[in-house]
Parts: structure tokens; C-alpha cells; sequence
């Protein structure tokens, strides 16, 4: 049983980026392609999609890689379990003067922090990715 799925779904993409896999898989579920659907919209990875394994759903995640090395720097979750994080949208302040993202989970749906800015929305600050 996992208590945190967007934990896990990051983890395992920073794992297989330390081992220079170009793809890893994690289990299927609806927030976790929400994240997947932001990460490739802003080019972190180049897409994923659905199979199933022995019975079971999974997602199928391509890593992307620039000159060998990684696209994604760094990858943290924000938002915990244990602690949530909450941000207005005038509180949303630009990842690395703008080059990162952060990934919110708003009413609206789930969107990247200049999204979230453009639709006048706040919400869960669920990772930042750079």
C-alpha cells in the first residue's frame, strides 16, 4: 500500500534518472497522469502511456535527456501527506527566476504555476520541478 502516489511517481522518476534509464513505469491512477500530463506539456518528459501487467494498470513514463544528462534537475515533492501546502495565486512565486515549474492542484484541475497564474486560480503546491 503507498500513502503517498505523487511521492512514489516522482521518486521513481528521479531513480530511473540516476541510473540513466530512458523509460520506468509506475501504477495508474487519475492524479498521477494529471502530473504526467503537466511534466510533458512543459518538455520534462517526452510522454507516457497506459499498458497493463499481469492484471494491473500502469503507466509506461519516457524520460527525456538533453547532451546525456538529464532534462529534470531536480524533482521535489512540496505538498506532504503529514503537511500540505497551500499557496494563493498571488503567493505563487516563479521556480528559479522561471526555469522550473511548480505543480499545482487547483479547482480547476491540476496545472503548472504559470497556468495556474493565467487562470487567476491558487491551490495544493504539490512538487516543484527544475
Amino acid at each position: 500500500m503507498i500513502n503517498d502516489p505523487i511521492g512514489d511517481l516522482l521518486t521513481r522518476i528521479r531513480n530511473a534518472q540516476m541510473r540513466g534509464l530512458s523509460k520506468t513505469q509506475s501504477p495508474r491512477s487519475k492524479l498521477r497522469g494529471w502530473v504526467l500530463d503537466v511534466l510533458q506539456s512543459e518538455g520534462y518528459i517526452r510522454g507516457y502511456s497506459e499498458s497493463e501487467q499481469n492484471g494491473k494498470s500502469q503507466f509506461d513514463i519516457e524520460l527525456k535527456y538533453f547532451d546525456g544528462a538529464p532534462v529534470i534537475q531536480k524533482i521535489k515533492r512540496i505538498s506532504k501527506p503529514g503537511r500540505r501546502v497551500y499557496s494563493s495565486v498571488d503567493e505563487l512565486t516563479p521556480v528559479r527566476n522561471g526555469l522550473g515549474i511548480s505543480i499545482l492542484s487547483t479547482p480547476k484541475g491540476v496545472m503548472s504555476d504559470s497556468a495556474a497564474r493565467a487562470a487567476n486560480v491558487g491551490g495544493e503546491v504539490l512538487a516543484q520541478v527544475y
